[in-house]
């Protein structure tokens, strides 16, 4: 049994099954987690088949665990399940906006964490795919996703066929604020990331990528603003589809 203290990410699995009963009762377990108005915004699509999980791969990048692990998990905020119910019970919904899909975004990760943190005590390896909000079109057509319905994230699951070293996490003080919110000085950035930058394996990416900071990798590599704005294009325009956006 693991607990948060020890989680990995996985990416890589054992040929073992994942179980439909157990995985049945982890979701159902997970649905007891906080909800805006006791609406349960979200939805889960489990993939489970070669063939899906080939026409999903595309969306992600093409990395490698969305073909190879057991189950792929999608949640997706879900406005359209409570709309449909609103129309069969002579009510009037008014959620086709933001602050809608803001609502249920924050159920599906909710939703998302708890069901996490239940699968870790199981012992079962899971990642947290950042992709789904970089090509959300792309899943929607492949999961024939209605409208009011967007992907939030995705998880590749399995039973672990590793076991990563645990990776670095900025310590307390970098983060909790206490009453109110205090700035950063040069001197407290130093405090908090050298100990993240001095590891010998952030300064070899660095050495990698002919880089002279991590920061740099970050901002000149891995999230760049010509990728980020265009990203943001695509999450708009997918959000305007959805009828999430006027």
């Amino acid at each position: 049994m693991k607990n948060l203290t020890t989680r990995r990410t996985i990416r890589q699995y054992s040929d073992k099954e994942v179980s439909k009963e157990m995985l049945d009762r982890l979701m159902s377990e997970a649905a007891r987690t906080q909800t805006m108005g006791n609406l349960q915004l979200y939805s889960v699509v489990v993939t489970r088949s070669d063939e899906m999980k080939q026409r999903l791969a595309p969306a992600h990048f093409n990395q490698p665990m969305v073909t190879q692990a057991p189950v792929v998990l999608t949640i997706c905020a879900d406005f359209h399940r409570t709309i449909r119910w609103c129309e069969e019970r002579n009510a009037q919904p008014g959620y086709d906006n933001f602050l809608s899909f803001q609502n249920a975004a924050i159920d599906a990760l909710l939703y998302t964490q708890t069901l996490c943190n239940l699968m870790d005590e199981e012992g079962l390896g899971y990642c947290y795919l950042g992709t789904t909000v970089y090509m959300p079109q792309m899943i929607i057509d492949t999961l024939q996703l209605p409208r009011q319905v967007f992907p939030i994230a995705t998880l590749t699951v399995g039973w672990p066929a590793e076991e990563p070293p645990l990776s670095d996490r900025l310590p307390l003080a970098s983060f909790v604020h206490d009453e109110t919110y205090h700035d950063y000085t040069a001197q407290d950035i130093d405090t908090y990331y050298l100990p993240k930058e001095n590891l010998k394996e952030n300064i070899h990416f660095c050495e990698l990528n002919h880089k002279e900071t991590l920061a740099q990798i970050f901002t000149d590599i891995r999230y760049t603003r010509k990728d980020n704005e265009a990203m943001s294009a695509g999450l708009l325009e997918a959000l305007r589809r959805q009828g999430f956006l006027a």
